[in-house]
Formats: structure tokens, C-alpha cells, sequence
């Protein structure tokens, strides 16, 4: 397939699109697909030649002319040119499958063209970068519309057979969609999105590949959204689900489950750590399990840089009522009663590194641990005394998440 020649790959391309045969079409129109390899497909005139051998099968003749194009110049590494003939072949097809009234076989071809436009796109804004372009992401925004197009074409075929209905192939354009509106920070468009496939009669029988990716990115917009609940029920069907093998898949679900199942009162092992190499979170597991302020503040500067790439950092900086409601837990372990003088707390905090900490400050700490119901008790400004319940006054974590 290599050295696959020109007229071959016409040949094979027109007798797939001619048995309707949606998988190999696509497998001829993808970048992941050997023939690109080929340098005997971009000859002298290729355009005129395919335009002749393909006349009969419009408009195949157009859609293999500008995957040729956009072939031309990935090799020559300049994807910005790229992107744009694959953004016409995207628009190209997209007209072409509206008119597909009876059937569904071209959604393999959607699936393939869609996602080598993602990786154009990313490709196109790194060069762009490099350039000193003043607008990061731009080339991802026009994809983002591009899509779109599809995704419309396939959200609104109403068609009561299940097995022919374009609306298969929504799920993976919105996670086409979720992973460029991540990437360039658009989060608020991703509601419209998660709308329509929650509302879609085949959310429960998409491919579990396809659902354990947006459940995925469902659980990081959740977490933007400081729904850590609901961030927990997704990322952990993405984790449970994620094949067994796929280890860099679940390494990725475990960056922001596990922050997220530590905010609900649930440490993970240090096997797991170990397991997928995240040993990052180590220093932060024993800080939160101690409620130990100081070696948490330490854990999160030595791996600031990584939290921060990954986007947890402010959930980790979140731990820290945690950590307070643990510290505190031991200094009324500590005082063996239940009116423990306010001093005592803040003598902790000291201790802890804490600067310039007073009274009213850790009052205010101590109020708002009461308020989240970290701490059963009541603040007696009278003799400057927390004074806690007799039965359980700290709560388990799991119990109050």
C-alpha cells in the first residue's frame, strides 16, 4: 500500500464509494491510513487525472482532489494550507451527506475526515504560534464551526429507523467538539452539547469507547463547575470503563478523579499512585491524611508546575479545608474537652508556617469549617472557646460529601 500509485488508489477509491462501502472510503481518505506514504500519488497534473478517472462519480471527484491537496501540503509540513483543504473537504462533504436521505454508510467518513481536521487545526495554530500570531486557537475555533456543520446535519435527522439515522454519529462530533473547546478554553459551549446528547434516545447504546471519552470530559466541565459529585459519578465510569489496557487513558482520568474523590473524603492508594506513575499526589495524600498545612503547601509548590499544566491546582488549593478540618481534629484530641480555647487553634496554625495568623482569622476558618458541617459545635465569643459536640463532632468526610 506504500508505493500504492496513483490510478490505484482512484481505482480503489471509486469502486468503495460505489459499493457504499463507508469504511474503506474512509480508511482512503485518512492521514492514518498507509497510502499517504505513498510519494507516487501526487504526480504531475494529479488533479486533472483524478478529475477524468472520477468525472462519472461526482462528487467523489472533488472530495479526493482536495484530500490529495491537503496531502501535497502536509508533506511539505505546511499545515495551515492543510487545514484549509481539509475545512472545504469537511464543507464539501458535509453537503453531500445532507442530501443522504435513505442511509447512514458515509458516518466512517465523517469520523475520519472530522478528526484529521482537529489535528490540522492543532497543527496549523502551532505553526501560527510560532509565527507570533496574537490570537491562540484560532484555527481550532473555525473547526469547532466547521463541525458544527456536521453535527447539525446528524442532530436533526428525525428518521425513525434506528439503524439508518445519521444521530449515531453525534457522539463522537460532540467529543470532537469537547476536546477543541477544552483546548481553547470555551467551556460555556460545551452546555448546549452535553444538552443534546443527554436528551438523545441513544446516549445508554453510543460506543463505550466514544462514552467513556465524553464522560470524561463531562466530569472536567463538571469540575469547572464546582459540581464535584457529579464530576466523581463520570470520571469514575470513565476510569472503570476505560480499557484495561489503554494505561495512559486512565492515568489521564485518574489527574482529576483523584483530586476530586480527595475533596469527598476518599485518599487514594499508594498503589494506585505507584500503578500509574502519579506520585506527584503522594505528598499531598499524607498532608491531607496528617492535616498537615505545612507539608500540603510544600507538596503543592514542589509539583506546581504539573498540577498547573494539568489544570488541578485550584482543586488542590481546595484540600486545604480538609486539611484545616483534620488539624483541628487533633488539637481537640489533643486538649481532651470539649471547650477548646481558640488560642489553641491558632497556636496549630503557627506551628504549621501559617504567617501572621490571629484570633479573628481562625475564628473565621473555625466558622466556616461549621458552616460546611466539617465541625459539629458552636464559637462562644464570650470565652473565645470553640465548643464541640460530645458525639461525633467531626464528621467523617464521606459522610458530609
Amino acid at each position: 500500500m506504500a508505493m500504492l500509485t496513483l490510478n490505484q488508489y482512484l481505482h480503489e477509491v471509486k469502486a468503495a464509494w460505489n459499493a457504499r462501502s463507508g469504511t474503506e472510503v474512509s480508511e482512503l481518505l485518512s492521514f492514518n491510513h498507509p497510502h499517504v506514504m505513498s510519494q507516487r500519488l501526487l504526480v504531475e497534473n494529479f488533479e486533472k487525472i483524478a478529475e477524468r478517472l472520477l468525472n462519472s462519480v461526482s462528487p467523489l471527484d472533488e472530495i479526493v482532489i482536495l484530500h490529495l491537496k491537503c496531502l501535497n501540503y502536509v508533506n511539505q509540513q505546511k499545515y495551515a494550507e492543510a487545514y484549509c483543504q481539509q475545512s472545504i473537504l469537511v464543507q464539501s462533504f458535509t453537503k453531500i451527506f445532507q442530501t443522504q436521505k435513505e442511509d447512514n454508510w458515509a458516518l466512517y467518513i465523517m469520523y475520519v475526515i472530522s478528526l484529521d481536521l482537529r489535528l490540522f487545526a492543532i497543527k496549523a495554530d502551532r505553526d501560527l504560534v510560532k509565527q507570533g500570531a496574537d490570537k491562540p486557537g484560532q484555527t481550532l475555533e473555525k473547526a469547532a464551526e466547521c463541525l458544527m456543520g456536521l453535527f447539525r446535519v446528524c442532530a436533526g435527522d428525525n428518521r425513525s429507523s434506528d439503524e439508518y439515522t445519521k444521530r449515531w454519529g453525534m457522539l463522537y462530533l460532540v467529543n470532537q467538539l469537547l476536546k477543541i473547546y477544552f483546548r481553547i478554553n470555551r467551556l460555556h459551549l460545551c452546555k448546549a452539547l452535553i444538552r443534546a446528547i443527554d436528551a438523545s434516545p441513544y446516549k445508554e447504546d453510543f460506543s463505550l469507547s466514544q462514552q467513556v471519552t465524553y464522560k470524561y470530559y463531562v466530569g472536567r466541565k463538571s469540575i469547572f463547575d464546582s459540581d464535584f459529585k457529579s464530576a466523581e459519578k463520570y470520571l469514575s465510569y470513565a476510569f472503570e470503563r476505560c480499557h484495561r489496557n489503554c494505561r495512559s487513558n486512565k492515568r489521564l482520568i485518574l489527574i482529576y478523579l483523584i483530586p476530586v474523590k480527595m475533596l469527598l473524603g476518599h485518599l487514594p492508594t499508594s498503589s494506585l499512585l505507584h500503578k500509574y506513575d502519579l506520585l506527584q499526589f503522594r505528598e499531598v495524600v499524607q498532608a491531607v491524611r496528617e492535616g498537615n498545612l505545612l507539608r500540603l503547601n510544600n507538596a503543592l509548590e514542589e509539583h506546581n508546575a504539573f498540577f498547573i499544566r494539568c489544570g488541578v491546582y485550584l482543586i488542590l488549593e481546595k484540600l486545604k479545608v480538609t486539611v484545616y478540618r483534620n488539624l483541628f481534629k487533633k488539637v481537640s484530641l489533643l486538649m481532651k474537652t470539649h471547650q477548646i480555647p481558640i488560642e489553641a487553634f491558632v497556636e496549630a496554625l503557627k506551628f504549621m508556617q501559617v504567617e501572621d495568623i490571629d484570633l479573628d482569622e481562625t475564628q473565621c476558618i473555625i466558622a466556616n469549617l461549621i458552616f460546611d458541617n466539617k465541625i459539629k459545635g458552636y464559637i462562644s465569643n464570650t470565652h473565645n472557646k470553640l465548643v464541640i459536640s460530645k458525639q461525633n463532632a467531626f464528621p467523617s468526610l464521606t459522610s458530609i460529601s
